[in-house]
């Protein structure tokens, strides 16, 4: 029963994602056709300087929808179930997820919190706790099989046991406006750490792919320039109140 520690990978995005999102953005205020537009930033006929200028305006404004017609798909692993439980709370997202119906968990992956890491008779503890349920699991299905009822009809009712520490994987699509509301929530400090970590894992590959879009990407301190947190604030940035008095 190893341990479990995230991974997130870029399976693919749009193409030509800056220049889908230059169109879109000049076809709010021209009479040409975003097709002609496109092909020209892709032949680079229109510089590439040109066309991140003309999205980072556009961000700052505050008008995101244009970014909303380029998308990425990442696949995670390495996530506890209480983990993917926060992520699919983003509503603006594809999502696909490793089943605990059809994938036999009789050696199931965990994830430990690093409060309880760090402190030994805890961790010992926690671990002792998976074994029992691993076992548990086990005997639970061996004992449904041998009733005659197999395969994921056994699998389904044995998963009731299952942790929230055990690890899924899941393959993730959001486009960029999802992105940048996901990254606001989810790279604050007082997102669980977890999610925190995925968050911040996307946004690096989001920042190398696409700066014009992300490059300010992150808390949404950073964004506003102060915490909405109130008392929960963590102190990188002054509170709401402070910069409003």
């Amino acid at each position: 029963m190893p341990q479990a520690q995230p991974k997130v990978k870029l399976l693919s995005m749009t193409p030509h994602a800056l220049a889908v999102i230059y169109a879109a953005c000049r076809q709010c205020y021209s009479d040409g056709w975003a097709d002609e537009i496109f092909a020209k930033a892709v032949r680079g006929e229109i510089p590439k300087e040109k066309q991140e200028e003309l999205v980072r305006r556009v961000l700052a404004s505050g008008h995101e929808s244009v970014c909303e017609h380029v998308s990425f798909t990442f696949a995670i692993s390495g996530i506890s179930r209480a983990c993917s439980h926060q992520l699919v709370r983003h509503r603006i997202a594809s999502y696909s997820q490793q089943s605990q119906r059809y994938v036999k968990a009789d050696d199931f992956h965990y994830i430990i919190p690093p409060t309880i890491a760090k402190r030994p008779h805890l961790k010992e503890l926690f671990e002792k706790t998976m074994q029992q349920l691993q076992v548990a699991y086990n005997e639970i299905v061996t004992a449904l099989e041998k009733e005659g009822i197999k395969g994921e009809k056994a699998h389904q009712d044995a998963r009731f046991i299952l942790p929230n520490a055990c690890e899924t994987r899941i393959v993730v699509t959001m486009n960029c406006r999802s992105l940048l509301n996901f990254f606001a929530l989810r790279c604050c400090e007082r997102a669980q750490w977890e999610i925190r970590v995925v968050a911040n894992e996307m946004l690096k590959i989001c920042k190398e792919k696409l700066p014009a879009v992300f490059e300010k990407a992150g808390p949404k301190c950073e964004r506003l320039g102060y915490c909405p947190e109130g008392k929960h604030s963590c102190g990188r940035m002054p509170l709401k109140e402070e910069v409003f008095k």
